[in-house]
């Protein structure tokens, strides 16, 4: 191989290594049981998720993505064209809320979360004891039962 074919060769890479860095530059992070934003490049038809159960994707009309945090950690999103090919490529990072008004109260193993603004009440939030989160998610769906919501 020529020195100005290798040189060429070498750019060539350099470049694309640089342009896959460039998207995925930013890791989106978002809250559980949040919701985030974010305008897509042009083109995008096709939104992908990694792992389901830590986010959701909703791809509205205009290049307006939805990003819901469903459980806690990392994935990746990727948008890809009508084509198929890649046009974004992000790390997704759900992390706990951070809410001024959650309390979090601790016996021995179990916990407990509670919503304190301005009287403390119940809080469904994962990682909770087995019976407090069951308890709370029985009468949130009996609620919503009563009020003839499906």
């Amino acid at each position: 191989m020529s020195a100005v074919s290798w040189r060429a060769w070498r750019l060539a890479f350099v470049v694309a290594v640089c342009a896959v860095s460039a998207t995925r530059a930013e890791t989106i992070n978002v809250g559980i049981d949040e919701a985030r934003i974010m305008h897509l490049p042009q083109g995008a038809a096709t939104i992908v998720i990694g792992n389901p159960l830590i986010a959701d994707a909703s791809l509205q009309s205009g290049g307006i993505l939805v990003i819901t945090g469903k459980g806690f950690g990392s994935t990746n999103l990727i948008a890809l064209d009508h084509g198929g090919g890649v046009i974004l490529d992000r790390d997704v990072e759900v992390q706990s809320a951070r809410s001024t008004d959650l309390v979090v109260v601790y016996r021995g193993d179990k916990r407990q979360s509670y919503s304190c603004a301005p009287e403390c009440a119940p809080r469904i939030t994962l990682g909770d004891d087995n019976g407090a989160f069951g308890g709370a998610l029985a009468q949130s769906a009996q609620r919503l039962g009563a009020a003839g919501v499906k």
